[in-house]
């Protein structure tokens, strides 16, 4: 393995910068955005679900009455002066039962049955007070209003029967303990009108009188005080009316909460979309799977089918792609780069290849492309749809089909304004493994040693044949052509792994986003192999390049720029060397 491999490998080997943590939340967030779709029908059903509550919903009114509770002035049962607190807990639970339920059926004379009549009252205890809140919900208003007041009612009345019969209840007690003592008062009473005044049987009968007249006194005074006691269970201090508007949520309200849900239920299924999806979605995807920079992304908008040379934002982008691999340290040793996809067709990889080339000629660099692609080969094809003339080596059969690939077959391209370089197009052979690594192949692969020169080798897919790997330890340097819409995140591991395991170096990757690659992608219908060749073009006027025909570039906004369709020179036009613009 050569040392520039040997590197290679071990800056791949090497760990890479972990993302910061913001910087990976907005990844994943621009991630979550690219399902757009998803987020959309998530905010549709939400909206759609808010509507339907909203519309199908019936309308419920709710009436509400207070209640303050009276705190009573002495206990009845203990008989002490202690200021008793109302259980407020037992009240509220007392205000939902059955017997209060009873009472308000009572009053409003209606037969249903207990439980769907509780079925619509609320009882609520607001903290620190002693007052009874009562709502009850009906889709009538004036029905809302009536029940509430009569659950109000039937709960005032219910305490106050409580109390009287508590009050009944302890009368009867003190009533029963002082008529024993009545009969005791008159037995005495006959007894001092019979004695002597002034004995003893006398003065202990008056002692024995005075001391039941007390305690009937006593008891008397109680029955007074309880008889006395003011047992109303409290007082209304708002009355139910008839609530004017629907109580919950209306319609617009319903619509925003829609709204929020739907875009909670949209950013899951963007999620677990997310989750689930192996493709790459972004650049920060691709770096973590090749472990290798991204050196450029095409523009959508700049490309034309029917025409290799870039125009515009694209042809600048291809010159940026260029400019930075000419100034990698690691491939200005060597000076080869192969350029591969991970799978799919070559045809995005193929225009990278043209226009990087055209973009080292550009820069003066003696430029050499090599078509590895000896299964199905389209250069040609390429050529004669973009320039409408085949190539005068391909007119000739004896040429084309004696001796093997790639003796003989390196053809000068006008690129136009970018200068010119050197085609190796493909060839059919039978046996493709033997041509690749055939010291012929080899040969050709060392022209980059020569100064100020580079060579770029166009491959078919990498996962899709060995052809690239059989030329990684002859090119080193690999750049991968990829959409990353349609690439998995295995299929770039893949890739890497088999770079670096055959001694070759990720230099880096370039995006699209057209598809695979295929006519059939783009809406292209593909040109026949055997469709009848398009006249000649007329030569350019003098002064212009030789043999080369200038296309009207369609209208893109960005002035008036034309660009050279790929041309085959006529090789004894450039005898004289006058209009060859290579040193």
């Amino acid at each position: 393995m050569s040392a520039v491999a040997v590197a290679g490998a071990e800056r791949a080997a090497q760990p890479q910068q972990p993302w910061d943590e913001p910087d990976l939340l907005r990844d994943q967030f621009r991630q979550l955005l690219r399902y757009r779709a998803l987020i959309i029908c998530g905010i549709l059903i939400g909206l759609a679900g808010g509507a339907w509550l909203g519309l199908t919903a019936n309308e419920s009114y709710v009436a509400t009455s207070e209640v303050s509770l009276r705190t009573p002035t002495t206990d009845p049962f203990a008989g002490t002066a202690a200021m008793d607190r109302v259980a407020m807990g037992s009240e509220r639970r007392t205000a939902v039962s059955d017997i209060v339920a009873e009472r308000a059926g009572q009053t409003l004379g209606t037969a249903e049955s207990l439980g769907r009549l509780k079925r619509g009252l609320a009882v609520t205890n607001p903290p620190n007070t002693q007052v009874l809140r009562f709502a009850y919900t009906a889709n009538d208003p004036e029905v809302a209003a009536q029940r509430a007041n009569a659950f109000v009612t039937a709960y005032l009345a219910n305490r106050q029967a409580d109390a009287d019969e508590t009050i009944a209840q302890n009368v009867a007690s003190l009533e029963g303990q002082r008529e024993p003592l009545l009969e005791r008062r008159d037995q005495l009473q006959t007894e001092v009108d019979t004695l002597v005044e002034g004995t003893a049987a006398y003065d202990l009968a008056v002692a024995d009188l005075s001391q039941v007249v007390g305690q009937i006194a006593e008891l008397n005074s109680d029955i007074s005080a309880l008889r006395a006691l003011d047992t109303t269970g409290g007082r209304v201090i708002t009355e139910a009316t008839p609530p004017t508007s629907p109580a919950g949520p209306g319609l617009p309200l319903l619509l925003g909460l829609g709204y929020v849900v739907g875009i909670g239920l949209g950013l899951l299924a963007a999620w677990v979309r997310l989750v689930f999806d192996p493709t790459v979605r972004t650049a920060g995807d691709v770096t973590r799977a090749l472990r290798a920079p991204v050196l450029g992304v095409l523009p959508r908008a700049g490309r034309v089918p029917d025409q290799l040379l870039a125009e515009g934002r694209l042809a600048e982008e291809y010159r940026s792609i260029a400019f930075r691999l000419a100034y990698d340290e690691t491939f200005a040793q060597r000076r080869r780069l192969l350029v591969v996809a991970p799978r799919g067709g070559i045809e995005t990889p193929l225009a990278a290849a043209v226009n990087i080339t055209a973009a080292f000629a550009e820069m003066g660099m003696n430029a050499l492309l090599v078509e590895a692609d000896l299964r199905t080969p389209t250069l040609i094809e390429q050529l004669r749809h973009a320039d409408g003339v085949r190539p005068g080596w391909a007119r000739t059969p004896g040429r084309a089909e004696g001796g093997g690939w790639p003796a003989g077959m390196r053809v000068p391209i006008d690129a136009g304004e970018s200068g010119i370089f050197d085609l190796v197009p493909g060839r059919r052979v039978r046996n493709v493994p033997r041509a690749l690594t055939s010291p012929a192949a080899t040969e050709l692969l060392g022209h980059a040693d020569a100064r100020g020169s580079v060579v770029v080798v166009l491959a078919p897919p990498v996962l899709s044949y060995a052809d690239a790997i059989a030329l990684i330890d002859r090119v080193d340097g690999v750049l991968v052509v990829c959409d990353p819409g349609e690439v998995r995140r295995e299929d770039l591991a893949r890739v890497r792994e088999l770079v670096v395991g055959a001694g070759g170096l990720l230099l880096g990757a370039v995006l699209h986003s057209w598809g695979n690659g295929s006519e059939h992608t783009r809406g292209q219908t593909e040109t026949p192999r055997d469709a009848p060749a398009a006249a000649p073009a007329p030569r350019a006027a003098p002064g212009g390049p030789t043999g080369a025909r200038r296309s009207p570039a369609p209208d893109r906004g960005e002035g008036n720029s034309e660009t050279m369709g790929l041309r085959v020179l006529n090789p004894a036009e450039l005898e004289d060397g006058s209009n060859d613009p290579r040193p």
